[in-house]
């Protein structure tokens, strides 16, 4: 099964959803519709502290190849309609699912720790 992490800067949450993916043994990638310039730095220190990193990272831009390719599109949440990639990967018949987990730009370090730990739990439970 191959998944494919996805949110509007590629700087966060899908970054983190990868990052937790490739350490429990996933096949996935992540992408964004608007890629950022770089990883988020709190987000970059909140996934060193789990043995994650991801600070080499570079945000992309989802592809109508990286879509192809996934079995699953996780769309991490989007609040913005005009950057959401569901109906991308709707109209290529792809199965979405939306974790509708908050962005951690901007915020301080606890909150990202909580951001952090929702995506790794949910992350484990698509090992199951």
């Amino acid at each position: 099964m191959k998944y494919l992490f996805v949110c509007i800067e590629n700087a966060g949450r899908s970054q983190m959803a990868e990052g937790f993916g490739k350490k429990y043994g996933l096949d996935c990638e992540s992408a964004g519709t608007f890629p950022g310039d770089r990883i988020n730095n709190t987000a970059v220190e909140a996934m060193k502290e789990k043995g994650v990193d991801i600070s080499c990272n570079t945000p992309r831009i989802m592809t109508e190849e990286m879509v192809r390719k996934a079995d699953l599109v996780i769309i991490m949440g989007c609040s913005v309609e005009e950057a959401c990639p569901r109906p991308i990967a709707v109209e290529m018949k792809k199965k979405v699912v939306d974790w509708g987990i908050e962005d951690p730009k901007g915020k301080p370090l606890e909150k990202v720790r909580e951001i952090r730990d929702i995506i790794e739990n949910k992350v484990k439970e698509l090992k199951q």
